[in-house]
């Protein structure tokens, strides 16, 4: 019996085929009406938020992780490096700004287990358990079991305790929920609701990652590719 709570599980070739084709079909074709569809009140509030949401830099060591793929947890473990090493050379955490900013394959990463278990983010995006070694139901980069990540205090939770800032690309989020909607035969509309409302706490949804690139770096955040 098929079951309509899962993505069917397409190549990877087949599905980044998707993604290129909705990026004209949807992103070039939706996304600005995204901002029509939403210019009465959310579109100007979302992009004032997000601009409030980057006065939260003021430290003196700043730095921004550009992360298009989830690369094996390396944004995050990058993140955590830079405010140790900062810290061995003096420098306190509050003194230390990290964005993190997840965009085109690396949304998956800021949303909850909930998510992850209905869409089969594991299998769309490629992201292994690294226990198992398969597609992972859930996210290990939240609340991390021992053993799952390279270091324990890697995972976005102990990071967001130290102040490292995490934003999703509302773009990217919009052009995969249409492409796994046609797959499913669902709502693009409903489906991208689901995901902005799963999540992770914190976690603030900006218009496009390459303008928060351009923001952070406009608060004076060097930029680092960690895609």
């Amino acid at each position: 019996m098929e079951n309509n709570n899962q993505v069917p599980v397409t190549g990877r070739r087949t599905f980044l085929a998707k993604v290129a084709t909705g990026l004209a079909a949807v992103g070039l074709g939706s996304l600005v009406p995204v901002s029509k569809l939403k210019a009465a009140n959310s579109l100007v509030e979302g992009v004032s938020e997000a601009d409030k949401w980057f006065l939260k830099i003021q430290g003196k060591h700043r730095i921004v992780f550009d992360a298009t793929s989830h690369h094996e947890g390396f944004p995050l473990a990058w993140s955590r490096i830079f405010m140790n090493t900062n810290n061995d050379t003096g420098a306190l955490d509050n003194d230390i700004n990290v964005v993190v900013i997840l965009r085109h394959d690396a949304i998956a990463l800021a949303m909850e287990d909930r998510l992850w278990g209905k869409y089969q983010f594991g299998k769309l995006f490629k992201i292994n358990d690294t226990v198992a070694k398969t597609a992972s139901l859930r996210n290990m980069y939240w609340k991390p079991q021992p053993g799952e990540l390279h270091f324990p205090d890697m995972s976005i939770d102990q990071l967001q305790k130290r102040g490292v800032m995490f934003c999703v690309c509302e773009a990217a989020i919009t052009v995969y929920s249409s492409i796994v909607a046609k797959e499913m035969g669902m709502d693009a509309a409903e489906i991208k609701k689901d995901w902005l409302s799963g999540l992770l706490p914190s976690i603030q949804v900006v218009p496009s990652g390459v303008w928060a690139v351009g923001r952070a770096q406009e608060h004076g955040c060097a930029y680092c590719f960690a895609g």
